[in-house]
């Protein structure tokens, strides 16, 4: 293939059909549309797929240059901003005087979209500055049109993504050192004056005097320094909401609070492994990171085998992890960061300095006065420091609870009824002939054995499987099925964990609890429901202890029967209240660039 466009967008609906077309009426055919996107909102996506694009992640313009140049086919690469309009025969024109001067970088010269004497009164200068200068220093202010080959983007590494300014005349000059720069005389590009509406001319010609007048000093300028702006102009707050993919629990829970943000907010996502799955397909928006995930060995948590396999993996999903977030987040510019026990965005919230609001289940182990048997005081020791290593310092603790010990701290952390789906919420439960049995891992295979010598029957989730086996059902997991089969149950068997446990007592179906071994937040949660009375607290199933089980299943349905819920109301008001308090206005440091450290880290190792 001959050439790649590749074309960064942010929410550009509005201007991205108009350079599709023109590029689709040019007399040439050799070429692929790229477009890399960072996170639009609205149909930017839509446009650039129904004009046969390829869409990749973007992030800001340097990181979605880049992420284009990465998957393109061309020769040559021609980096487009997405309010430009080309001109007739640009594409041939363009080429050919690139190849017959034997270029390696060009620029094109600028035809404003306006009918003021003023705006073509300056592009005339810019143009004329872009020439008169080029035998001195390459130079381009905007990336309007930036010709060169693949073979030297990938030479000189593509444009540096640890500028969120002037990185286009960064990458022309790095360019220009090892091949020739020339602005291109016969091809234009027709632009739009937006910025400059918006702007003023007053305003748009101080900040480009000034990253020209450094450019040529040879000193670099942030976007904060010149006050400039990539994209995400809204009035809306911008949420960045990070998710652990570890269990279901978490992303459930996201995708209720999520659900509530949007109709207010600007909310992108990331998140890892069974969260990424079920997010990404009930949002746009969603990125993967890389996850730390328990190894579980016959329903026990094996630490050992999980640190290994963590810090294994951690310099790789370090990097590969900040270096999206970061880069998206220089892009989306968040006011706000809140994390569902999701490590990264903890890092992350301090690396730029943009508030982090935690909102789980999990807190209530670090933020409360439990009381629990003096035998768990190790596993208790062992979890706060695993807790602390993920969140740390956020502005609030939001936590989800059906029990409420006393909290450390009232003005930093609040208690509320647990987030349930709206497929919960509506269903109408009755006490039907099966039991149902959901498990997190499908290592507990002594449960399976146990089960069969009851004359009971059971509804099993979690071992992967679709079969009758005897008085056993297995189904592999399916929402229609699970919500039936949850509606209809007369009792539950399940580990510990929160979510499903916090289901089951709303539903009012007594549980029975066998929490994974050494996974202290499902032990803490089994120990509660015990004491409340919803259901019974045993490190295994044996004949004995669900038989008793089974004999009180009608007090724990009297006691069950007193539990009330909110449909969610408190915790959406309390987290509405607290990102008013501390939404700002995002600020990039650049002394703090994780990319920079990253890298230098990952070469030294």
């Amino acid at each position: 293939m001959k050439l790649s466009i590749i074309i960064p967008t942010y929410n550009e609906e509005k201007y991205l059909p108009k350079l599709l077309k023109s590029i689709e009426e040019q007399n040439f055919e050799d070429c692929e549309v790229i477009v890399a996107d960072a996170a639009s909102t609205d149909k930017t996506r839509e446009i650039a797929e129904s004009y046969g694009c390829k869409v990749v992640e973007g992030g800001s313009p340097a990181v979605g240059r880049n992420s284009g140049a990465k998957v393109a086919c061309g020769e040559y690469l021609l980096f487009l901003d997405s309010d430009v309009i080309l001109t007739e025969g640009y594409l041939q024109s363009a080429l050919d005087e690139f190849i017959e001067n034997e270029q390696g970088i060009g620029i094109t010269q600028l035809i404003p979209l306006s009918d003021s004497k003023k705006d073509k009164l300056l592009h005339d200068f810019a143009n004329l500055f872009m020439r008169s200068v080029e035998s001195i220093k390459p130079h381009g202010a905007g990336c309007y049109g930036i010709l060169t080959t693949k073979k030297l983007h990938d030479e000189v590494n593509g444009f540096d993504e640890t500028y969120d300014f002037g990185e286009d005349s960064n990458y022309i000059e790095r360019i220009g050192k090892v091949s020739l720069f020339r602005v291109l005389r016969k091809p234009r590009l027709l632009i739009s004056t937006r910025r400059l509406q918006k702007e003023g001319l007053g305003t748009l010609a101080r900040i480009y005097a000034k990253s020209t007048l450094y450019d040529f000093l040879g000193k670099r300028v942030t976007a904060g320094e010149l006050n400039y702006n990539f994209g995400y102009e809204g009035t809306k707050r911008r949420i960045l909401y990070s998710v652990c993919g570890e269990g279901m629990g978490h992303a459930i829970r996201s995708s209720v609070i999520i659900n509530h943000l949007l109709e207010e907010n600007e909310v992108i996502i990331f998140a890892s492994d069974r969260a990424y799955d079920y997010l990404s397909q009930k949002f746009d928006n969603v990125y993967y990171i890389e996850g730390f995930n328990t190894v579980y060995v016959e329903n026990s948590a094996k630490y050992r085998s999980t640190f290994i396999a963590g810090m294994r993996d951690l310099p790789k999903s370090l990097r590969n992890n900040m270096k999206i977030l970061y880069s998206i987040a220089r892009a989306f510019k968040p006011n706000i960061i809140i994390s569902d026990f999701e490590a990264y965005s903890n890092l992350l919230s301090k690396i730029l300095g943009i508030p982090l609001i935690s909102v789980d289940n999990i807190h209530i182990i670090t933020q409360t006065n439990l009381e629990l048997p003096e035998k768990y005081y190790a596993e208790r020791l062992a979890a706060k420091g695993v807790i602390a290593s993920f969140i740390s310092r956020p502005k609030r603790y939001l936590i989800s609870t059906f029990f409420y010990p006393p909290v450390k701290n009232k003005n930093k952390v609040s208690l509320h009824p647990p987030v349930l789906r709206k497929r919960i919420l509506n269903l109408k439960p009755y006490n039907g002939d099966h039991i149902l049995v959901y498990q997190t891992s499908d290592s507990n295979s002594g449960l399976i054995d146990t089960l069969k010598s009851f004359d009971e029957k059971f509804v099993i989730y979690g071992f992967k499987m679709e079969k009758e086996d005897g008085n056993l059902i297995f189904r592999e997991f399916n929402e229609k099925e699970f919500f039936k089969d949850f509606e209809s149950c007369k009792a539950v068997i399940a580990n510990g964990g929160f979510t499903l446990m916090s289901e089951a007592i709303y539903l009012g179906k007594p549980l029975f609890a066998i929490p994974v071994k050494k996974q202290f937040e499902q032990t803490v949660n089994s120990i509660y429901l015990q004491k409340l009375g919803y259901g019974e607290f045993q490190d295994e199933l044996t004949r004995e202890n669900f038989e008793s089980f089974l004999s009180n299943i009608e007090s724990y349905k009297k006691a069950l029967s007193s539990f009330k819920h909110d449909k969610n109301q408190q915790i959406f008001k309390t987290l509405d209240k607290t990102i008013d308090e501390f939404s700002k206005k995002y600020k990039d440091d650049p002394q703090l660039d994780t990319l920079n450290l990253l890298e230098e880290g990952n070469k030294a190792k």
